[in-house]
């Protein structure tokens, strides 16, 4: 590409391609210009050949070599240079077989409606060239058809290599879109798999930090906690711990390696959640009221579920009563509910961190993502209830 003209260099391909071009013009136009010696009817017949003067046969020559020559800009000008090789051909002869490649360059270069309208021009070129330059072998109507037919099939021919290259172009247009909008597909799943990783980083993370936070505060505001209660609270610290690291690890080769995805609890953890509340004395009662396995799906957001919950009575009502219901089956759906008492002691606000309130947000999100629904609030005897509906596909 020329940096000043904004034009496309040239290659091999087309300095070979129209040096083919111009011998094939001058070809045609030395076949154009052999004289037969006599016509066909004889002296008098209304067919017998035009004799030029010299100089006027001269000077044809002259210009249909230009014209020749001037089919190396074709592609720089293809309009022009067709409008006026067709303009020549009505009256010199030796030009027609530039006009020709003319044409069906304009025809590969440009829209349609440009090739037809200077094929018209064509057309009556050639009938002023039947009339100003008659054949002596044919008659006049004869003559003007078998123009046309070939002007007709050369812009023909153009036309179908025009179309060809739209199409191709097309298609390749076509599959660089498919490629980019499968590219923007693949960093949209890849954010959302990034966004799903942080909703468990809350999840887990949230509730083992939850543990320690109680464990520490009880420790620290109960110095007289006897010794068997502190080895105990420190091995479950010390576990929790162990886990939470755990955890963050899993979370950072799952952001690391290309492919992976972070391991999922299920239905079947539940009672080692809620064993877990027991050791920091939340007192937290299991009902499972479902024969059936739980599909993984449905298991793995009712375990989020209570877990979240959990981990907010533990904010916010720490040493109450909880019970957990888990019941449903095929068909029906799931229900989940998490009913906390009042707080038997006044909730510890600097564990609640400055993320307050945003479980419940993850928690409606997933909710809804699972076509589910999501109810929560307080209860008559001023503790806190939550409730959700999962299906469970039959």
């Amino acid at each position: 590409m020329n940096a000043s003209t904004g034009r496309r260099r040239r290659t091999v391909r087309d300095w070979i391609v129209d040096f083919t071009i111009f011998l094939l013009a001058v070809g045609f136009g030395l076949a154009l210009a052999v004289e037969f010696p006599d016509p066909p009817h004889g002296e008098g017949s209304p067919y017998t050949a035009v004799d030029l003067p010299l100089w006027l046969s001269a000077t044809e020559q002259v210009i249909a070599l230009a014209a020749c020559v001037g089919l190396w800009w074709r592609r720089r000008w293809p309009v022009e240079l067709a409008v006026v090789l067709v303009l020549l051909s009505s009256v010199l002869t030796l030009v027609s077989g530039a006009m020709l490649i003319a044409l069906f360059s304009l025809a590969v270069h440009r829209p349609p409606k440009v090739s037809l309208s200077v094929l018209v021009l064509a057309v009556g070129a050639t009938s002023v060239h039947a009339i100003v330059r008659p054949d002596p072998y044919s008659p006049f109507l004869v003559d003007f058809l078998l123009g046309v037919a070939i002007l007709g099939a050369v812009t023909g021919w153009g036309l179908t290599v025009h179309h060809r290259r739209r199409l191709v172009e097309s298609l390749r247009d076509r599959a660089v879109h498919a490629e980019t909008e499968a590219r923007l597909r693949a960093e949209q799943a890849q954010h959302q798999v990034r966004e799903s990783i942080a909703r468990e980083i809350h999840d887990v993370l949230g509730h083992r930090l939850s543990l320690l936070s109680v464990l520490a505060g009880a420790l620290e505001y109960r110095p007289d906690t006897p010794p068997e209660q502190v080895a105990r609270s420190a091995k479950v610290i010390r576990e929790s711990a162990h886990q939470a690291l755990q955890d963050l690890r899993e979370v950072i080769g799952v952001l690391r390696a290309p492919v992976g995805e972070l391991p999922q609890p299920t239905m079947a953890d539940l009672p080692q959640l809620v064993a877990e509340a027991d050791d920091v004395g939340a007192r937290v009662e299991l009902s499972r009221e479902h024969e059936e396995p739980v599909p993984d799906r449905v298991g793995r957001a009712a375990y989020r579920i209570v877990q979240e919950a959990l981990t907010n009575a533990r904010k916010h009502a720490p040493g109450a009563r909880t019970r957990v219901r888990v019941a449903g089956g095929p068909g029906e759906g799931i229900t989940v509910e998490v009913v906390n008492d009042a707080a038997a002691a006044p909730p510890d606000h600097s564990a609640a961190g400055d993320g307050a309130g945003q479980g419940l947000v993850g928690l409606a999100e997933r909710v809804s993502l699972a076509s589910g629904r999501l109810e929560h609030g307080p209860t008559d005897s001023g503790g806190w209830r939550l409730s959700a509906w999962l299906p469970w596909p039959s």
